[in-house]
């Protein structure tokens, strides 16, 4: 074993003599029994790297694999995500052939003398090559003519995300590689070996996050230029509920509960009524302003966390204005009471019978017609609309009375007592059958 000295651009090589090993077509050496670093005659001799392999036959094979060491950044508000990944493309070049069973890593400087596949990365929105300490990137030459190439990228990828159901959604996101200039005549994508050749994957830990599944494709790109061979890497991400659930879904359905103490709280206590229904309803004003906050650039999609927190919403908001309904029946109904016997209010008759007979002495005939028609007014309900004595109109305008206090009585409220007693039982029902439509929809839908 001897070793003998080489010159490859200004680099000094020393290698061990092998007999066995000499270098591919194309070669030229002045002594062909001596042993060079494999490929690099072809380099100096005849190699153009403008070229691709088999240039002007088959289409070169290009077998990818990728190591994902983190997925970052995952944002709704710009509908992307980040991810430092290692990519690794293999080739074959039969121009690079040499004979032997070694396999040589080359220095990454010297890839700038091979050609190289125009692999980029689709919809990426930025991206760059790591280069501490040096450039991240790696080359290795087997005997069989077969390059390895890997680099070291991270990269910034749009992802279109569906927000309808945020925050119990499940986004699908693609990373996707493709050739830029050569189509399906010039190179063929493969996987290296199917889903097993993306790694890395299993082991992501993410903060809202949890990786459902991947999968890996293969697809072509057509374009008006022509048919581009693609490699998808499919991923689904599954959003964790649980953050959400004790930042805004609990305090909102607390905040509904509390305003369902006001039903406990007799009707005389105004301040006490109003002040848990305002406090409640401006509580629950600030939660959604917040929750809102968050996705300030995504508030045209209408998401799940919204409509419920419309529900609470809409719930606090009921048991204020139930409050102003049971109060107002309440005051109008103390006001329509009879009042009770005593001087007092024999006073008050003697007045209304003076005030009466004065009115009476002053216009006999507009106090027949007043009480002809408050006549007409109370047994309006008796009335016979039948009657072949009246006119039509009159028939018309007998039936429409009679429509009126029907529709009247119904809403009317006759204990105002009654409705704090079915609020207590109708509110809690309705919020716990909405959210079991909510949940059951948002969950399994």
């Amino acid at each position: 074993m001897f070793c003998r000295y080489f010159s490859f651009f200004g680099l000094c090589l020393f290698l061990p003599t092998q007999r066995s090993c000499s270098l591919g077509r194309g070669s030229s050496l002045h002594n062909r029994d001596a042993t060079s670093l494999p490929g690099f005659q072809n380099l100096t001799m005849g190699y153009n790297k403008y070229l691709r392999p088999y240039f002007g036959g088959e289409p070169v094979q290009i077998a990818m694999s990728l190591d994902i060491a983190s997925i970052s950044s995952i944002s709704e508000s710009d509908m992307d995500f980040t991810a430092t990944i290692s990519l690794r493309q293999r080739w074959t070049d039969p121009r690079l052939v040499f004979h032997g069973n070694k396999s040589f890593t080359l220095d990454a400087r010297l890839v700038e003398l091979l050609w190289v596949p125009d692999t980029y990365i689709v919809e990426s929105k930025r991206s760059f090559l790591h280069d501490v300490t040096m450039g991240n990137r790696l080359i290795r030459l087997f005997s069989n003519g077969t390059i390895l190439y890997a680099l070291r990228i991270t990269t910034t990828v749009a992802c279109n995300m569906d927000l309808s159901k945020y925050p119990m959604d499940t986004q699908t996101c693609q990373l996707q590689l493709e050739s830029w200039g050569y189509d399906e005549n010039d190179v063929i994508f493969t996987w290296l070996r199917g889903n097993d050749s993306v790694h890395g994957m299993e082991k992501l830990r993410l903060s809202q996050y949890t990786v459902e599944r991947y999968h890996t494709l293969v697809s072509k790109s057509r374009q008006e230029t022509g048919s581009y061979p693609r490699l998808i890497l499919q991923f689904e991400l599954r959003r964790n509920v649980l953050y959400f659930i004790l930042e805004t879904y609990v305090p909102s359905t607390l905040l509904v509960m509390l305003s369902w103490v006001s039903f406990w709280i007799t009707l005389d206590s105004v301040p006490a009524r109003t002040c848990i229904g305002v406090t409640t309803v401006l509580s629950m004003t600030t939660l959604m302003i917040g929750s809102r906050s968050s996705l300030s650039k995504t508030n045209c999609f209408i998401k799940a966390i919204d409509v419920y927190l419309g529900i609470c919403f809409s719930f606090i908001f009921g048991a204020l204005v139930e409050y102003a309904v049971a109060h107002y029946s309440s005051s109008q109904k103390c006001a329509a009471k009879v009042p009770e016997k005593g001087p007092a209010n024999e006073l008050t008759k003697e007045m209304e019978e003076v005030n009466i007979t004065n009115i009476l002495n002053n216009s006999i005939t507009s106090y027949k017609q007043k009480i002809s028609f408050t006549s007409i007014e109370i047994s309006s309900d008796n009335v016979n609309c039948s009657d072949l004595t009246m006119k039509s109109h009159e028939k018309i305008k007998c039936i429409l009375r009679k429509k009126m206090h029907r529709i009247i009585s119904y809403f009317t409220i006759q204990n105002p007592g009654n409705v704090d007693h079915y609020s207590k039982l109708l509110f809690p029902l309705f919020f716990m059958l909405v959210n079991v439509f909510y949940w059951a929809y948002y969950l399994y839908f």
